[in-house]
C-alpha cells in the first residue's frame, strides 16, 4: 500500500520524494500569488484556479495564503477567503459555497502521534476537513483534522474546533462548543441589539424574489 492509499485509509504515513517535489511545485504558484501587486486582479483570478483542485464561480482569496499542496482543496461558488489563511492540506479540504473565512484562520488535515516512538520518522495521520455551504468562520480560528462544520453555522473568533459542528448553530470556545441554534429571531438583528432597517430588509426580499 503506497502512502496516498495509507492516508486515505486513515493509517500512519510519511513523506515521499515525489510528495515533496509536488509541494515545491505548489509553493511556486503560491509564491507568485502572494507577491502580485493588488492591481493585478486578472492574474490573481487565474492563479486561484491554478492553486486549488477545483474552484467555483466568483471565488476571491486575499493574499497571503499558505498551503502545502493546493490540489487537495475544493472551493464552491461565491466563497470569500480573507488574508493569512493557512492550509495544512496534506489531505482533502472541502470548502462549500457562500463561505466566509475571516483573517488568520488555520485548517489542519494532518497531525502526529503523541508518543515520540511513533513519530521518529515524521509519521503522520490525515483526515479530511469539510466546511459546508453558508458557514462563517471568525478570525484566528483553528480547525483540526476530521472536522465537519455544518451548513449555515458560525464559528466565533479564536475558537479551536476539535469535533464536528452541526448545521445552523453558533459555536465558539477552546475547545469549540455549540452555544445555541440560529433561529428566525436572528433575522431581526445584525449585531447585538442593532435591528436591520426596513429599507435593507426590502432589498433582501427583492433580491430573493429575483433568484
Amino acid at each position: 500500500m503506497n502512502m496516498e492509499k495509507r492516508k486515505a485509509a486513515g493509517l500512519l504515513w510519511t513523506d515521499t520524494h515525489d510528495y515533496l517535489d509536488e509541494q515545491e511545485r505548489a509553493k511556486s504558484i503560491m509564491h507568485e500569488f502572494n507577491h502580485l501587486h493588488p492591481s493585478e486582479k486578472p492574474r490573481k483570478l487565474e492563479l486561484i484556479k491554478e492553486m486549488f483542485g477545483s474552484v467555483g464561480d466568483m471565488v476571491w482569496v486575499n493574499a497571503p495564503i499558505t498551503y502545502a499542496r493546493g490540489k487537495t482543496v475544493s472551493i464552491g461558488n461565491y466563497t470569500y477567503i480573507n488574508s493569512n489563511l493557512t492550509l495544512v492540506d496534506d489531505y482533502k479540504v472541502n470548502i462549500g459555497s457562500a463561505v466566509l473565512i475571516s483573517p488568520n484562520v488555520t485548517i489542519v488535515t494532518c497531525g502526529h502521534p503523541v508518543h515520540r516512538e511513533l513519530r521518529q520518522h515524521g509519521e503522520m495521520y490525515a483526515f479530511p476537513v469539510t466546511i459546508e455551504d453558508w458557514v462563517w468562520i471568525g478570525s484566528n480560528v483553528v480547525i483540526l483534522p476530521g472536522v465537519t462544520i455544518g451548513e449555515g453555522s458560525v464559528v466565533g473568533a479564536g475558537s479551536v474546533v476539535t469535533q464536528d459542528i452541526p448545521k445552523n448553530v453558533i459555536a465558539f470556545g477552546n475547545p469549540c462548543r455549540v452555544i445555541r441554534e440560529i433561529t428566525d429571531e436572528d433575522k431581526k438583528y445584525y449585531y447585538k441589539n442593532r435591528e436591520v432597517d426596513a429599507d435593507w430588509l426590502r432589498r433582501l426580499e427583492e433580491s430573493a424574489q429575483q433568484q
